[in-house]
């Protein structure tokens, strides 16, 4: 146990590169009017909303200079960000190593719905859980 202390404190231990998810990116659902919806949630839950909906900020508690964010988005009812699945909502992991976790969720038989995608503020990729669920795996930059 107290080697293990020790490996999180010392900033000299190798950073952990395991492919896996890390935390909660965000979470996107489906509704008849995002506008109404993100007004009624601004107004009565006090959620600072913009065009895409709500981010929320934290601090990663074994790293805290490193400021982490949960980004809420209502998304209007059919939009086609969710397919294939036919659900109602989508969530969002953040990811370390989303390269090797790719090729570990393609060898256990995990249907990856299309190519890693990089932007300024992160990689992207989309796959299909056992219950058709969508899932945005995120790699924050």
């Amino acid at each position: 146990m107290e080697d293990q202390k020790n490996q999180t404190e010392n900033p000299a231990s190798p950073a952990d590169t395991t492919p896996k998810v890390t935390g909660i990116g965000g979470i996107f659902f489906f509704t008849d009017n995002p506008k109404e919806t993100r007004e009624w949630y601004a107004k009565n839950l006090g959620l600072d909303t913009n065009d895409w909906g709500s981010t929320f900020k934290s601090r990663n508690v074994n790293n805290p200079e490193e400021v982490d964010s949960l980004q809420w988005s209502p998304f209007k009812s059919g939009s086609e960000y969710f397919a294939p699945s036919k659900k109602e909502f989508m969530i969002n992991y953040r990811v370390q190593n989303i390269e090797g976790l790719v090729n570990n969720l393609k060898e256990n038989g995990v249907t990856v719905v299309d190519e890693i995608v990089a932007y300024e503020y992160g990689k992207f990729v989309h796959i299909m859980d056992a219950d058709g669920n969508k899932i945005e795996l995120w790699e924050p930059a």
